[in-house]
C-alpha cells in the first residue's frame, strides 16, 4: 500500500493535508460566501427597485426623495467592519504561513533552475529533481526549506500544504510545512520561467518520523556537509582573524549565537540575523554596519558562489 492511497481524495479542493490548510480553506469559504450574500443583496435589491418603481406612464414623474444619514452609514460602516475584519483574518493566517516554529525538525536547501529543482540536506545528501527523486521529509513534523534560484525567479506551491514562496536569483526566501500523515504531495512551479515551466512537478514524500530518522542517518556523515564545507572555506578566507567563534570580542561581531539574534545597526536601524542578513553580509559587508564596530570587513561579492555563501551560512548557523 502506498503512502497516498492513505490520504482521502477531493474534487473541489485539495486535500488538507497540514493544520494551516483547514484555517486557509476557512478563509476562502467565508470569502465566497460573503460574495454570495454581497451579490444576492446587490442585484436582488437592484432587480427590486427596477419593478417597484417601475413608471407606468410616460408622462408619471419621480417622486422628490431625500438622503437618509443613517442609511447611507450603514451600507458604508458595516462592509468597512466587515472587511477589516477579513484583512486582520487573512494577516494571521499569512504570518502562521510564513513563520517557522522553533522545532524544525528538518531543514532542506532548495536551488531552483531551468527546468529542475536541487534539494540538499544539513548531513550533504543532495538529490536532482530531474532524476524522479521525491523530497523526503518527516510527517508530524515541521520542515523548513531555504530557497534560491540559478536563473530567473520560480515559484514553489504545495496546493496540499496551501503554501507559496518566490525562488528569487541572489535571495533566500524560505517556507516551511508540516504534513499531518504520510504521503505524497505534488508541488508545481507557479511563476512561469520558460519553455519547459510545466514541467517543473516534483513529490514531497512525507514518512513517519522514526522511519525519516532512519533514511536521514542510513549513509554516515561525511565531511562534504554544507557545515563543514562553511567550515573549510571560513578558514580558507581567514574569517576568524576579525570574528571569534568563542563571544570574544575582536575587529568584527562574534559568530558564536549570531544566527536567529537581533541585530542593531550604526544607523540606528534593526534586523534578524537570518539568512538573508547573513548573505547580504558575507557579500556587501558595508550594506548593514553592525554598532560599536568598524566597516573594516572587504567586498566578497563576484568572489564567492552561491554554493559557497550557502556552506558559509550552514557553518555559521552551526556556531551556538
Amino acid at each position: 500500500m502506498s503512502w497516498s492511497s492513505l490520504i482521502p481524495a477531493t474534487s473541489f479542493m485539495p486535500i488538507q493535508a497540514t493544520e494551516i490548510a483547514k484555517e486557509v480553506d476557512l478563509l476562502y469559504a467565508f470569502l465566497i460566501i460573503a460574495s454570495l450574500v454581497s451579490f444576492v443583496i446587490l442585484i436582488g435589491g437592484m432587480t427590486w427597485f427596477l419593478i417597484k418603481f417601475k413608471r407606468t406612464s410616460l408622462d408619471q414623474k419621480s417622486a422628490y426623495i431625500t438622503h437618509n444619514n443613517f442609511a447611507e452609514f450603514l451600507w458604508s460602516f458595516i462592509p468597512l467592519v466587515i472587511m477589516m475584519g477579513i484583512f486582520y483574518w487573512g494577516m494571521v493566517i499569512f504570518e502562521k504561513l510564513r513563520t517557522p516554529p522553533e522545532d524544525i525538525a528538518a531543514e532542506i536547501h532548495v536551488t531552483a533552475e531551468q527546468w529542475a529543482w536541487t534539494y540538499r540536506y544539513a548531513n550533504g545528501k543532495e538529490f536532482y529533481s530531474s532524476g524522479n527523486d521525491p523530497m523526503i521529509v518527516p510527517a508530524g513534523k515541521a520542515t523548513k526549506l531555504i530557497l534560491t534560484s540559478k536563473d530567473v525567479i520560480h515559484s514553489f506551491y504545495v496546493p496540499a500544504f496551501r503554501t507559496k514562496q518566490d525562488a528569487v536569483p541572489g535571495k533566500l526566501t524560505q517556507l516551511w510545512f508540516e504534513p499531518k500523515q504520510p504521503g505524497e504531495y505534488i508541488v508545481f512551479c507557479t511563476e512561469y520561467c520558460g519553455t519547459k515551466h510545466s514541467g517543473m512537478m516534483i513529490k514531497i514524500k512525507a514518512i513517519p518520523s522514526e522511519e525519516y530518522a532512519a533514511w536521514y542517518h542510513a549513509e554516515k556523515k561525511g565531511a562534504d556537509t554544507p557545515a563543514d564545507l562553511g567550515k573549510v572555506l571560513f578558514a580558507q578566507k581567514a574569517c576568524a582573524s576579525c570574528h571569534s567563534l568563542d563571544g570574544s570580542r575582536i575587529v568584527g561581531p562574534t559568530m558564536k549565537g549570531l544566527f536567529g539574534s537581533n541585530r542593531k545597526f550604526a544607523d540606528g536601524s534593526q534586523a534578524k540575523a537570518d539568512e538573508n542578513y547573513l548573505r547580504e553580509s558575507i557579500l556587501v559587508s558595508s550594506a548593514k554596519i553592525v554598532e560599536g564596530y568598524p566597516p573594516a570587513m572587504p567586498v566578497f561579492q563576484g568572489q564567492l558562489s552561491d554554493e559557497d555563501v550557502a556552506n558559509l551560512i550552514e557553518y555559521i548557523k552551526s556556531i551556538k
